[in-house]
């Protein structure tokens, strides 16, 4: 309060916003536990046959992700990272060669919600395409006549328009639908994909899942990438490969993130 009563100038008043800003900051950044889910859709395709290390990458929030403490992280808040290393596919003729991979590598720094930036590592649980992303924000019908129809998320959970229940395709209960959007608690679940085991953890805390299954985890519409580093267990680097075709992750793909 005595910084307050002090203040003399305009450029003084401007002084002590700032300094009350960064005290937000680091009180927000600190209410991001370890394994808080983020679902995220990027905003720009990067193509690893264009891409430099150090080139900006971006995504958004796709639905608000709910911390422990009662604070919200808000639905378009925005992830901001970095190209670390990029590749393009090229073809070798030469029989018996082994193709040198296509690869794109991507670092998440931080988050950045209503002027707070906050410094963040993730792993990818799940990464999906735009035609996958988008098939998972609409009704299914499988009939004329099936009016609501059933929304299918990424990884097989359903739930029907309006009701507050989602269900695995065993029809277990796995997440609920809230006022803020869909969210579960994370089932254990693993994915092999090209001879690469990706590991997905579980939580004991329910997590923002948005258009993903509370199992999902790999890569899924890519069929050509391969997740061969998720940036769990090291310093939050994820690593796309293909043997087939120049790595590209479009405007529109969605990813299930991780804290780390």
């Amino acid at each position: 309060m005595k910084c307050c009563q002090q203040m003399l100038s305009s450029r003084m008043i401007m002084l002590v916003v700032c300094v009350f800003c960064v005290c937000s900051t680091a009180s927000f950044a600190a209410t991001i536990p370890a394994s808080t889910a983020i679902p995220i859709r990027f905003t720009h395709t990067i193509d690893s046959a264009r891409a430099k290390p150090g080139d900006l990458v971006t995504a958004q929030t796709i639905q608000a992700v709910v911390l422990p403490d009662g604070v919200n992280i808000a639905r378009g808040a925005q992830l901001i990272g970095h190209v670390v290393e990029a590749h393009p596919y090229v073809f070798d003729p030469a029989p018996y060669v082994k193709q040198t991979p296509s690869v794109l590598t991507i670092h998440f720094d931080r988050i950045v919600d209503r002027g707070a930036s906050i410094p963040l590592c993730v792993s990818v649980r799940a990464l999906a395409d735009p035609i996958t992303s988008d098939q998972a924000n609409s009704p299914t019908r499988e009939f004329e006549g099936d009016s609501p129809g059933t929304m299918i998320l990424i990884g097989g959970d359903q739930f029907t328009p309006g009701s507050r229940t989602v269900f695995s395709p065993d029809r277990d209960v796995v997440g609920y639908v809230r006022k803020q959007g869909v969210f579960a608690h994370l089932v254990p679940n693993e994915d092999v994909r090209n001879g690469v085991l990706l590991n997905c953890q579980g939580t004991d805390t329910e997590q923002s899942v948005a258009i993903f299954s509370a199992s999902a985890c790999g890569v899924f519409g890519y069929d050509s990438i391969t997740l061969t580093k998720n940036g769990s267990g090291s310093d939050g680097t994820f690593r796309l490969e293909s043997r087939h075709d120049t790595v590209k992750i479009y405007a529109k793909s969605a990813a299930l993130v991780q804290v780390l």
